[in-house]
C-alpha cells in the first residue's frame, strides 16, 4: 500500500475511533430526564407540596454529587393543580414530547386514573404515590411501581389495632358520600366479614354534615365500642369528635390519617376532645419510646431542615420523605439497570429486595408493584404531632 494512502486511512479509522468516543461520552452525559405530576396549587397541594421538597432536594443532592452515573438529573415538573384533564394532558406532553425517561406521581388517584395507561402505553417506567390498588397491574401496567401503602394496608393495621390491641370487636363505621369513603367502608366492610366481624352500626353522609350528632347517638345505641371513620374531610372528622366530647362518651375514634392534622385543633369545641384518637401513620416518623426519631429520619429532617426555613417542621415530615424516596428510587433502579432503558429498569425494580428508603423500605417482584411492606405501618396518637411527626399509639 502507498505510504501516503496508509496515513490517509490510519487518519480516517482515528477521526471514527475519535468520533464513537465522542459520542460516548455524549451518551454518558445526556441527562436523566424526570417528568414529575404534582399538584402543587388546588384543594390537593398541601401534602404535594412538602412531597415537592423532597425530590427537589433529593436531585439537587444528586446533581451537586455528580448526578447518577455520571448523568445529571432534569427535573420537569408539571402543576396539575389537581385536575385530571391537565394530569392527562401534561402526561402526553412529558412522554411523547419531552421523552422523559421517568413519570413521578400524579400525586392523587383521580389523577393516577387517566395516566397511568397513558405512561405505561408510552413504556416509560412510572412511580407511583396513590394508595388505590387497581393503578398498580404488572400485565396492563408492567412499568408502574407504587412507593406508598394501599387501602387495604391502612385497613388491615386500623383493624389489627382495634381488634387486637383495644379489644373492641362492636365496631362502628362512619363514612362520607365520596367515592373514597364508599369504597373505603364497603372495602373495610368485607374486610372485617372475612375475620368474622359485622359492624354494629355503618353509615354514610355528606361531608358538609354540620352536626354528627345523631349518627354517634346511634352508634352508641347499638352498642359500638370503637367508631372508625373514613373520610378525608378533616372538617367531617373534627365533627365526629365535637359529638362524642359534647355527648361525654368516651369511646375510642381511629380512622383516616386526617385525624391527625394540625387543622384539628381549630375545629375542636374543647382540646381534650382530641384524646383517644388514633390513626395509622409510618413507623420512620414515629418517636420511639426514647422520645426520638430512627436515625436515618432524624439525618434526613436535619440535612433538608434549612431549605424549609431552619425551624420546626409543621407537616407531616412523611411527605418529604415520600417525594425524597421517589428520586433515590430511580438512583437504585438506574445504578442497577446500568443505564435507563425501559426494560432495564423494570427487570432493575422487580429484582429490587428490601431497598431502604426514608419513608419506607421497599420489595417488588416480577408480580408485585406494591413495594410498601405492612412492617412500616404503626398506630399513632392524633394529638401528638411535634416537628413533623408523632407518638406511637399505646401497645
Amino acid at each position: 500500500m502507498h505510504k501516503r494512502s496508509f496515513v490517509r486511512r490510519l487518519t480516517t479509522i482515528g477521526a471514527f475511533s475519535l468520533g464513537l468516543a465522542g459520542a460516548a461520552q455524549v451518551l454518558a452525559q445526556e441527562t436523566i430526564r424526570i417528568g414529575w405530576l404534582s399538584s402543587l396549587t388546588g384543594p390537593l397541594s398541601t401534602g404535594a407540596i412538602a412531597e415537592n421538597k423532597g425530590v427537589e432536594f433529593a436531585v439537587d443532592q444528586l446533581n451537586k454529587a455528580g448526578g447518577i452515573s455520571g448523568r445529571k438529573l432534569e427535573l420537569l415538573t408539571r402543576d396539575t393543580a389537581g385536575d385530571p384533564t391537565k394530569a392527562v394532558n401534561f402526561a402526553n406532553q412529558l412522554v411523547f414530547q419531552d421523552k422523559v425517561h421517568f413519570i413521578l406521581g400524579p400525586v392523587n388517584s383521580g389523577e393516577a386514573l387517566p395516566t397511568v395507561p397513558i405512561v405505561a402505553r408510552a413504556g416509560v417506567p412510572n412511580l407511583l404515590i396513590t394508595a388505590l390498588e387497581s393503578q398498580t397491574d404488572p400485565v396492563k401496567y408492567p412499568r408502574a411501581f407504587r412507593t406508598i401503602f394501599v387501602n387495604e394496608q391502612w385497613l388491615r393495621a386500623s383493624h389489627n389495632y382495634a381488634i387486637n390491641v383495644l379489644k373492641a370487636k362492636k365496631i362502628a363505621i362512619i363514612g362520607d358520600t365520596s367515592g373514597y369513603g364508599t369504597a373505603t367502608v364497603k372495602q373495610s366492610t368485607e374486610m372485617l366479614a372475612a375475620i368474622g366481624i359485622t359492624p354494629v352500626y355503618t353509615v354514610l353522609v355528606d361531608s358538609n354534615r354540620t352536626s354528627l350528632t345523631d349518627e354517634m347517638a346511634k352508634a352508641k345505641a347499638a352498642g359500638a365500642e370503637i367508631v372508625m371513620p373514613w373520610t378525608a374531610s378533616t372538617g367531617l372528622l373534627a365533627r365526629i369528635l365535637n359529638a362524642r366530647g359534647d355527648m361525654q362518651w368516651d369511646v375510642p375514634v381511629l380512622g383516616h390519617v386526617g385525624i391527625m392534622s394540625t387543622a384539628m385543633k381549630a375545629l375542636l369545641n374543647k382540646p381534650e376532645y382530641w384524646e383517644k384518637a388514633y390513626a395509622v401513620g409510618l413507623k420512620n416518623m414515629t418517636y420511639g419510646a426514647d422520645g426520638k426519631l430512627p436515625e436515618s429520619t432524624r439525618q434526613l429532617m436535619e440535612a433538608i431542615r434549612p431549605t424549609l426555613g431552619g425551624g420546626t417542621i409543621d407537616f407531616s415530615f412523611g411527605w418529604i420523605a415520600t417525594g425524597y424516596d421517589l428520586v433515590k428510587v430511580i438512583e437504585h433502579a438506574v445504578k442497577t439497570a446500568g443505564s435507563t432503558d425501559p426494560a432495564a429498569i423494570q427487570k432493575a425494580l422487580e429484582g429490587t429486595r428490601d431497598f431502604k428508603g426514608y419513608y419506607a423500605t421497599y420489595t417488588w417482584g416480577p408480580s408485585i408493584r406494591n413495594g410498601f411492606q405492612d412492617s412500616d405501618l404503626v398506630v399513632n396518637v392524633a394529638n401528638s404531632f411535634k416537628d413533623g411527626s408523632y407518638q406511637r399509639a399505646p401497645q
